[in-house]
């Protein structure tokens, strides 16, 4: 019972619970199946993200370009939509266009060795920049969008949306490639102690790159289910977005420092956020309070997670650079 408490992921579903409960004091019906399984759907983009969030900050790294990635690739992919494009490659398109942003920032922080919050600040507004350009600053509205595009999203398959299916899909293969893979296993040690994964014959650059490449792809396929579900495209879609995504990660356990943190503790954290989102308007609390929160949960989650880390002793082993 102790070891349960001590769990970063046990003590975030629990205040889950008892959050849906205080709601379902006031209001029964929120509880109801069909509508977790509407607040699961709507919290899917920010699963998505979250994990692919997670990947990076593994790696002693943050990409702060997530939401405008998501954006650029979203109106992108409203725009081949508009020129007749298939959708199967508009998916394509939208996960590899997101992959070749992601790769930019991995790069610089690779190659060029910025800092990564330097990188991802500069992108971020750079990426919006570009929306503007191929848009001209115009709207691409549901009345200029297909119905095959915008009914991916939101058609069902066994009573659950498809994009939240996909989610699920995302979170299963991020848990077999966090850990059954030589590569997961490649992110929690260049975030846990980069001067020995370099002794290990880890490349850190490299593997950083690779991190900021997925997060990049997921953001690109969020862009597409995003921009389809709402039916809308413009340059300040998910403005601010990259908030909620940090801050799912740092309440699920997901260490800002790199080398530890969970999938199911990303998950949770955006459930959370997600819950508080949905239930905002239900118990007339104005949906603006929803930074105020996201904020102090981050702080709290900040502080409980120093409080429970363990000491990390000191560094015996160099960098390999600086060996004779």
């Amino acid at each position: 019972m102790n070891n349960l408490l001590k769990s970063r992921e046990a003590l975030l579903a629990l205040a889950i619970l008892v959050l849906l409960a205080v709601i379902a004091t006031r209001f029964p019906a929120f509880i109801e199946p069909r509508n977790l399984a509407n607040v699961f759907n709507d919290t899917s983009p920010l699963i998505i993200l979250a994990i692919g969030q997670m990947v990076v900050i593994l790696t002693k790294c943050i990409d702060l370009s997530v939401a405008a990635t998501l954006a650029l690739c979203g109106m992108v992919a409203a725009m081949l939509n508009g020129a007749g494009v298939p959708l199967p490659l508009i998916l394509l398109a939208a996960v590899v266009l997101g992959a070749v942003l992601g790769s930019v920032n991995g790069l610089l922080v690779w190659k060029v060795d910025i800092p990564p919050i330097v990188v991802t600040l500069g992108t971020m507004t750079i990426y919006r920049g570009i929306i503007f350009l191929i848009s001209d600053g115009k709207w691409i509205n549901a009345h200029q969008m297909t119905a095959g595009f915008k009914d991916l999203p939101r058609a069902e398959l066994f009573g659950i949306h498809v994009m939240s299916w996909i989610a699920l899909a995302v979170i299963a293969a991020a848990v077999v490639l966090l850990t059954r893979t030589p590569l997961g296993r490649s992110f929690y040690a260049v975030g846990g102690n980069p001067h020995a994964a370099v002794y290990t014959g880890i490349n850190v650059g490299r593997t950083q790159f690779v991190a900021f490449v997925i997060s990049g792809a997921l953001a690109g396929l969020t862009g597409y289910l995003w921009v389809a579900r709402y039916a809308v495209a413009y340059v300040d879609i998910a403005g601010g977005f990259e908030l909620d995504v940090v801050a799912a990660c740092v309440i699920g356990g997901i260490a800002i420092a790199g080398g530890a943190g969970t999938i199911a503790g990303a998950v949770l954290g955006a459930l959370f956020l997600g819950v508080i989102k949905n239930a905002l308007p239900v118990v007339g609390i104005s949906p603006f309070w929803q930074l105020a929160i996201s904020g102090s949960a981050i702080i709290l989650a900040v502080a409980f997670n120093a409080r429970q880390g363990r000491s990390r002793g000191r560094i015996i082993l160099k960098s390999a650079e600086h060996r004779a």
